[in-house]
């Protein structure tokens, strides 16, 4: 089994006759965008419409096959620079398409019976909810040359940025124990065994944050300022507005899950506390033992141990997913292993060309990373659940993004903590479930404090790295409480987390997901086999459907503070069952 992923099915490296043919087919395509929003004025609005549509669904083939390509072999190797380069050039050469696809879609918005043509048409009926959306959105263009230069200013503004911070934190170099290690392994020491290694890696990693603070402040406050003004301009009443909107989810919906947040918090903290009694700790969890392993694990996995043991428990849920794990293994999907220049933490993206998915993960061979690989791996089957829509509906949004991956760990811990008789095991299975649990919990909500006094400041202030520091420390003594030891945070997450140089509140979909993935479990353990087709509707259904209206299809109302409560109340239970285990 291979260590890396497999690129070569997309292209043979950028000399390959075929990327270039595609780029010179892209060059095409996108002059042929200015061509056809010149002579809109004159077109027959149906006529107009399927021709806007083919075009766009040619451009998104050729630049999602070349972009990630490139982008694949630059989060593999931060210091390949013939993919950075590729990146730019696709990225530049797309940015011409800005403006002649903002004068199509306010063009079409402007049709005064757009939803009776597009309902009417074969070609077009499959995008009922893209141009439902396109009717919305048009109001919130950039006229004229607006979109073209925005997306341009973005290439040397933002996307720029967040490039430097990947490649910071990345190739930053980390002092541990007389040895120089990156940061990715650094971090993945806080799951060790021995609490001393814990300890020095994690003092190791903030020592090492020192080198880097402050060209990453330089990006964040970049990053936040062009949101902000891009937000004016377009006429959004905030940056939570607009994130919101492109992510087809009503603030009814986030105010009752964090409303119900609040009132569950008190149980997370309970579970912190009774881990630091356990643990020797007086005064709240250190952060530093976070991620302690308690209980007794099994030994390290291999990823060949991995693939086994994952295709086992996903047979007891279904067999196309199945299928989907094993493939992933055995086709070189996976690019398992910490290296240096190789960004951190874990991702999955769709091939679109392949009709498949690639994973990136820095796998250490503890359970957690297991557990990742089954997070990632329910992204790739999300993606597989889509990919029967037309090109242009395959992209979810944003909250709904991790509930497929989320009910893979579902699966994965409850089949795990059933199959263990032992209570030790037990321990240790509960113990990282709720690891993560408090993560999309307590993390998740401290992150969005964060970047919400980010952006209450950022219009007035250049926060610089103390102020930065400040404002993390401070979100994480109100999402944590007395759970943790006031003297031993993480107040550097702000540089070391990428979601904050990406689109803006990238963050409280993890703990929609959780929620989300848990409630839809529950209604699994209720309803047996019956519930997976269902599961598999919800999820082609969410890329063409607000993240309500996909609910709807189990029967949900994530408007209902009880649906979050519901949620909750699984992992309570949980703690609750932990702290009895603890006690003994």
């Amino acid at each position: 089994m291979n260590e890396v992923w497999n690129l070569d099915s997309i292209y043979k490296g950028f000399s390959d006759p075929a990327f270039a043919e595609d780029f010179a087919k892209l060059s095409e395509e996108v002059k042929k965008t200015a061509e056809f929003a010149s002579a809109l004025p004159e077109k027959d609005h149906l006529a107009g419409l399927k021709e806007g549509i083919l075009l766009q669904e040619s451009i998104q083939k050729l630049a999602n096959k070349l972009a990630e390509y490139a982008m694949f072999r630059q989060a593999a190797n931060t210091k390949d620079m013939e993919a950075g380069s590729q990146i730019g050039r696709i990225m530049s050469l797309l940015s011409g398409t800005a403006a002649p696809l903002a004068a199509f879609e306010e063009w079409a918005s402007k049709i005064p019976n757009l939803m009776d043509i597009v309902k009417s048409d074969d070609d077009l009926k499959d995008y009922e909810y893209l141009f439902a959306n396109l009717a919305d959105s048009s109001k919130y263009l950039l006229s004229g040359l607006g979109e073209e230069i925005m997306a341009k200013m973005r290439m040397s503004g933002s996307s720029a940025w967040s490039d430097l911070q990947q490649y910071l934190t990345s190739t930053v170099p980390v002092e541990y124990r007389g040895e120089t290690i990156n940061l990715s392994t650094a971090r993945n020491l806080a799951y060790d065994a021995d609490p001393s290694v814990r300890r020095d890696a994690f003092e190791a990693e903030i020592a090492s944050y020192d080198r880097i603070k402050d060209s990453v402040a330089y990006a964040l406050n970049s990053i936040k300022l062009e949101t902000i003004s891009d937000c004016q301009l377009r006429g959004y009443s905030s940056p939570l507005e607009r994130t919101l909107k492109h992510s087809h989810m009503k603030r009814e919906t986030l105010d009752a899950m964090f409303s119900a947040i609040d009132e569950y918090l008190p149980h997370f903290h309970k579970y912190l506390k009774a881990k630091s009694k356990v643990l020797g700790h007086e005064n709240g969890l250190p952060w530093y033992d976070l991620f302690a392993p308690m209980g007794k694990t099994s030994s390290k996995f291999t990823a060949e141990e991995a693939r086994d043991y994952l295709v086992k428990l996903f047979s007891t849920f279904d067999q196309e997913l199945t299928d989907m794990v094993a493939r992933a293994f055995d086709d070189a999907w996976i690019d398992f292993y910490p290296r240096d220049g190789k960004t951190g933490g874990a991702f999955c993206s769709g091939v679109e060309c392949l009709g498949e998915s690639r994973i990136l993960t820095n796998f250490d061979g503890m359970f957690g990373d297991v557990v990742t690989l089954a997070h990632e791996l329910g992204h790739a089957f999300h993606n597989q659940c889509v990919k029967d829509h037309r090109i242009l509906n395959h992209d979810y949004s944003m909250p709904v993004a991790e509930t497929a991956s989320t009910f893979n760990e579902c699966i994965v811990m409850a089949a795990a903590i059933k199959e263990t008789a032992d209570p030790d095991e037990k321990l240790a299975l509960i113990e990282s479930q709720l690891q993560d649990a408090t993560q999309i919990i307590c993390d998740i909500y401290s992150r969005y404090l964060f970047e919400t006094m980010v952006f209450e400041n950022r219009e007035e202030m250049f926060m610089n790295a103390d102020a930065l520091c400040g404002f993390m420390t401070k979100a994480q003594e109100q999402a944590y409480g007395d759970g943790l030891d006031p003297e031993i945070k993480h107040p550097y997450m702000w540089v070391c987390k990428s979601h904050y140089y990406g689109p803006t509140f990238y963050n409280f979909p993890y703990a929609f997901g959780g929620l989300f993935a848990r409630g839809l479990y529950a209604q699994y353990e209720k309803e047996g086999d019956a519930f997976v087709p269902k599961y598999k509707k919800l999820l082609y259904t969410t890329t063409v459907a607000d993240a309500e209206d996909a609910a709807k299809v189990a029967d949900i109302d994530l408007t209902d503070k009880d649906f979050w409560r519901s949620a909750l109340q699984m992992i309570a239970d949980q703690i609750d069952l932990f702290c009895e285990l603890t006690a003994k």
